[in-house]
């Protein structure tokens, strides 16, 4: 079964918020280059939902895992990215569709804010 990762974030009116998307997408991609990956913005921004869905099934995905590039299960990544997923989903009767948990509490964020921290300098 072919599988396909939609990444959604909440979109912007910045495009260089909207690039760190697409660039998570290309390294995503990377890591797995036997999935679909491709990326979609919920709001502000194209790709929207239902864009992303219609180039993973364009790309021949069977099953799509949508994760919500959010850091805390709030409205967007609870009630609103599932609700247009699953309306853009609809088109496809064939398409296996999942959504994730959002990034949440996970050591690896720990990580990356401590990396940061370092970062700013003393």
């Amino acid at each position: 079964m072919k599988r396909a990762i939609l990444l959604v974030d909440h979109g912007s009116s910045r495009r260089e918020a909207n690039e760190l998307l697409e660039r998570l997408a290309e390294q995503v991609a990377e890591r797995i280059p036997d999935a679909i990956v491709s990326y979609a913005h919920m709001d502000l921004a194209e790709p929207t939902i239902a864009q992303g869905i219609e180039a993973c099934t364009a790309a021949g995905a069977e099953e799509l895992v949508v994760h919500p590039y959010f850091l805390g299960p709030g409205n967007h990544s609870s009630s609103d990215i599932p609700r247009l997923v699953r309306a853009a989903a609809s088109r496809h009767p064939g398409l296996r569709v999942r959504i994730t948990e959002p990034l949440g509490l996970h050591p690896k964020l720990v990580d990356v804010i401590l990396d940061r921290v370092d970062e700013a300098g003393p």
